[in-house]
């Protein structure tokens, strides 16, 4: 009977301890679910890396400069150039600037500097009938508003080929451009637009001055086609740059791929990639934060504490092989959690020194209670600095990963991990939603 007593009280036990004290009595494990992550690039294509306008009409005698910076293009083929117009006053809808293609600013890797101004041309439009230089009453000194002379519906050509008898000055004795290093900068430009038409046979003001900065040809026209409607005409015939310059405005902006990455699920606390405010762990964010390289971390990650699962991503979907997620590409990855786990990742920004997508140091949540999290958690998404490499003017550094000769060869900056905002740098990013959006998805 003592034997069968202590037998019955252990089971007791047994059941006592393996239930809880809800209702029912039954035993509760930790949720779990199945999640696929996605890592959008949705960065919209733009045809330019810079733009603008220099205000005002320039009289003989004075100057005008704007500044910019620009990188070579590595890409095979590829160029960067400057294309710029200004409207020659004392006419109907002529105008100077270079050919079609744009001046080349980079020759066997260095800037290109000095007088450029034998690559300025002189400019039909075709959009307005030519008067007399200088004494046409529908010419800008002299009109009584825009865009007031006779249609001509023709192609942009060379003055010297539009055949309408009238006599007008050389280039040079009109204009002057110079291009100079912008001090301070390995990839900044200075660019000096002088009115030299003092001594000229017919002095002229010149204005809309608008200018762009790209690698493909005609940015603004195309030579022997007619105007195409970007805002040329207005500069052209009245020295108005406001719709060329919100024209060329809307399609201007950086470029960025975002780079292979890694991923991690840990607990609550863990701070598996960095800790904001600190130096770099020394695991292998540098490597991914200067170029693209997932590989050191991810090894690190597989037997870190606290971590439960974690992987590299570095194919986009649909491609055969790794490499980087274009506008447009994206990265996926899925794994298995259970309430209480939390998400880390880290993928380049790529036209940086040292940038990276990520969220805060502990990641996220990956259940509200005990529900799976579920949709675009983007405005969880921070853009940080590893500290690791000093910032130069994003998509135009020469030791950017796009452009440097090498991994890790800026200068070093012993700085610590922080959000770029932090970072004072002076330089100006695109907002994190412009660039990346990163989703939760549960699989049932």
């Amino acid at each position: 009977m003592l034997h069968m007593k202590k037998l019955l009280l252990y089971a007791l036990s047994v059941v006592f301890f393996a239930c809880n004290d809800d209702d029912e009595g039954n035993i509760v494990l930790p949720t779990t679910a199945d999640f696929t992550v996605r890592i959008e690039n949705v960065n919209q294509p733009k045809s330019f890396f810079a733009s603008g306008s220099v205000p005002g009409v320039l009289m003989p005698g004075e100057s005008q400069e704007f500044t910019f910076e620009a990188g070579p293009v590595t890409l095979p083929g590829a160029t960067t150039k400057l294309s710029l117009i200004t409207m020659f006053v004392q006419s109907n809808d002529l105008f100077f600037g270079p050919e079609e293609t744009g001046i080349v600013l980079y020759e066997n890797g260095s800037r290109v500097t000095g007088d450029v101004t034998d690559q300025i041309e002189f400019w039909d439009a075709g959009t307005e009938v030519n008067e007399e230089p200088g004494t046409g009453p529908n010419q800008a000194p002299r009109q009584a508003g825009p865009n007031t002379g006779t249609d001509e519906n023709g192609n942009v050509i060379l003055v010297s080929q539009n055949g309408d008898g009238f006599v007008y000055p050389a280039v040079a004795e009109v204009i002057q451009v110079i291009l100079e290093e912008l001090p301070g900068s390995d990839t900044g430009f200075k660019v000096i637009v002088t009115n030299v038409s003092g001594t000229a046979s017919l002095p002229t003001p010149l204005a809309g001055l608008t200018w762009v900065i790209h690698t493909e040809d005609a940015p603004i026209f195309t030579s022997g086609m007619p105007d195409p409607g970007l805002g040329l005409e207005d500069i052209a015939e009245d020295g108005d740059p406001t719709n060329l310059t919100t024209s060329l405005g809307d399609d201007t902006g950086l470029i960025t791929p975002l780079s292979p990455g890694v991923w991690a699920v840990h607990e609550n606390g863990v701070n598996p990639l960095f800790n904001s405010g600190s130096a770099d762990l020394g695991e292998g964010l540098e490597a991914i934060a200067e170029d693209g390289e997932p590989g050191a971390l991810a090894a690190v990650l597989s037997g870190k504490s606290g971590v439960s699962s974690s992987d590299l991503f570095n194919t986009p979907v649909g491609a055969a092989a790794p490499g980087p997620a274009v506008p447009g590409g994206a990265y996926e990855f899925s794994f298995s959690a259970e309430e209480g786990d939390y998400l880390s990742f880290a993928t380049m920004f790529v036209q940086s020194n040292d940038l990276f997508y990520t969220f805060s140091e502990n990641g996220i949540a990956l259940f509200s209670g005990s529900n799976p999290v579920s949709g675009d958690v983007t405005v969880q998404v921070l853009l940080y600095d590893a500290g690791t490499e000093v910032n130069e003017f994003p998509g135009a550094g020469l030791n950017q990963v796009i452009r440097q000769s090498g991994p890790d060869t800026g200068l070093e900056e012993n700085g610590v991990v922080t959000d770029v905002n932090n970072t004072g740098d002076g330089f100006s990013y695109p907002a994190v939603a412009d660039i990346i959006r990163v989703s939760i998805t549960p699989m049932q």
